[in-house]
């Protein structure tokens, strides 16, 4: 009997089981007899009440029997034809392993056949390496007999020549690409000058402070002069400057080291001349007048500078004293002028070689700042000092303290800033200087160093910026030369005017000589 009709038939059996024993209903339980006494008589009418009861409940179970029977067979059809897709799937999934296992049967055919082929092929590569190294070492005999060296001496020889070959190549190479490059960096660093200089033209007319006031005539002269000379008396003491009028009939001629203060003493003249009442009191109220306005202008003038570059948000006392760029010539060039030329030409550059440009922006603003600052020191100390007062990045620090050289350069942004000064300060027309003064300045650096005994001879160059002293050997010894360079610095600093600084380069050579006769 198969597996599928031993299911079937106990599906069946059981199912008819379980219907019978829920749909019969148990016999009537026939009445019982206690104490031997006889139940009392059924009256008719209750017989036949019985009776219908008993009919009515053998109907009800065959009903019901009826009913199982067509469950049960229901249900053993839904049996069958669950057991019937099983076992459809219990074949299907054999057909399936039957064929993998196959499958898997021929591959291992195939990795079988695969690896005695490998292990064919490596034989035989190793029996023809062994062939190859005795075919080599017969020739590297016959070499060793031919060339009577061995393999030492002839890998040695060998390595020389390449090595000879090759260095005289990449010298070759090596000059080639300097000589490339240098003509291309010669082109390029042209170009850049070129195009920064062109982008540092600007529109700002150069002024040159002329402290000058014209004079309507002899009468306001005279009340400027005042009675017994006491109106020019306090105009000097109250505006520091001093008046000549002796030189030209119709002007007043104002000098002093200050030109903000001169500034100052030239409008208030203009104001007392317009009103006519020139007396003591007139005089300190238009200075002090006159005062606020020259500070308003330095401050618009300073803001105009900052904007002009792109700086914005600035201090509000160092925009006072860019404004007082004004009124500051250095050898005739407007210190306005001088930077905002410079400033353009040192972005340009920047924007070129990709430099910081905000850095450089603010390092040539601010470069000569402490030409306009009153104290002991140059002006790249005073400037260096007033800045580190403010909250000024280190990195433009650094710009103005090395932008005349005078510490070693420590960013490409030190480097513009000092050759965008170099070319605002030094092209054509930029700046002029009377000969006379200039000659009497660099005779002066010379006279001072040569007034040492130890020195032998001395030479300004580089228009003023550098005094180099020949120091004589058998009257200073090495460890003498700072102290004598320190000494023409300090007097060099204590006895003269100079733009900038003055580096002192002191020369010491040994010779030794001998006559042979």
């Amino acid at each position: 009997m198969s597996i599928l009709s031993i299911f079937k038939s106990n599906i069946f059996k059981g199912s008819i089981s379980s219907i019978k024993s829920k749909a019969v209903p148990s016999s009537p339980v026939e009445p019982s007899k206690t104490n031997n006494q006889e139940l009392p008589k059924v009256a008719p009418d209750t017989a036949a009440l019985i009776a219908s009861a008993q009919a009515t409940a053998q109907s009800q179970a065959r009903e019901i029997i009826i009913s199982a029977k067509d469950e049960a067979f229901k249900i053993k059809d839904q049996a069958i034809k669950d057991a019937r897709i099983q076992l459809e799937e219990i074949e299907v999934r054999s057909k399936n392993l039957a064929q993998k296992q196959q499958s898997n049967s021929t591959i291992e055919e195939q990795l079988k056949k695969e690896k005695a082929n490998l292990d064919l092929q490596t034989t035989q590569i190793e029996e023809l390496k062994a062939k190859i190294s005795s075919q080599a070492d017969s020739m590297v005999e016959k070499l060793e007999k031919i060339a009577s060296l061995t393999t030492e001496q002839a890998k040695k020889e060998l390595i020389a020549q390449v090595e000879k070959r090759s260095a005289a190549e990449a010298a070759r190479a090596i000059k080639e690409a300097e000589e490339k490059s240098k003509i291309e960096c010669e082109d390029l660093a042209r170009e850049i000058l070129v195009d920064a200089m062109k982008a540092g033209a600007t529109d700002y007319v150069a002024e040159y402070t002329i402290s000058t006031v014209p004079i309507p005539d002899e009468e306001t002269k005279g009340r400027i002069i005042g009675k017994d000379g006491r109106n020019i008396r306090i105009f000097e003491k109250v505006s520091g400057c001093d008046v000549s009028m002796d030189d030209s009939p119709d002007e007043v001629k104002l000098s002093s080291f200050d030109p903000v203060r001169r500034e100052i003493a030239r409008l208030t003249l203009i104001h007392l001349i317009k009103d006519g009442r020139i007396h003591p009191a007139r005089i300190e109220e238009y200075f002090e007048r006159s005062k606020r306005d020259v500070e308003q202008i330095m401050f618009l003038e300073g803001q105009k500078l900052c904007h002009a570059v792109g700086v914005y948000n600035m201090n509000r006392e160092i925009i006072g004293m860019l404004g007082r760029f004004k009124f500051r010539t250095s050898y005739g060039q407007n210190m306005i002028s001088h930077t905002l030329e410079e400033t353009r030409i040192g972005i340009k550059m920047a924007n070129e070689i990709g430099a910081n440009v905000d850095t450089v922006r603010m390092g040539c603003l601010l470069h000569d700042i402490g030409k306009i600052i009153e104290g002991e020191g140059n002006h790249v100390e005073l400037g260096v000092q007033f800045l580190k007062k403010f909250n000024i990045p280190q990195t433009v620090i650094d710009c103005v303290a090395q932008h005349h050289e005078d510490e070693e350069f420590t960013s490409n942004e030190s480097v513009i800033v000092y050759i965008a000064d170099a070319i605002s300060g030094s092209r054509p027309g930029a700046r002029h200087e009377n000969t006379e003064e200039y000659g009497k300045r660099i005779r002066h650096l010379e006279e001072i160093a040569r007034k040492h005994p130890e020195v032998d001879d001395a030479y300004a160059i580089s228009a003023g910026r550098e005094i180099r002293v020949i120091v004589n050997p058998s009257k200073a010894g090495d460890d003498q030369l700072t102290v004598l360079a320190q000494a023409i610095r300090d007097e060099i600093r204590d006895t003269m005017t100079f733009p900038g600084t003055v580096k002192v380069n002191c020369i010491r050579e040994t010779r030794a000589s001998e006559i042979a006769s």
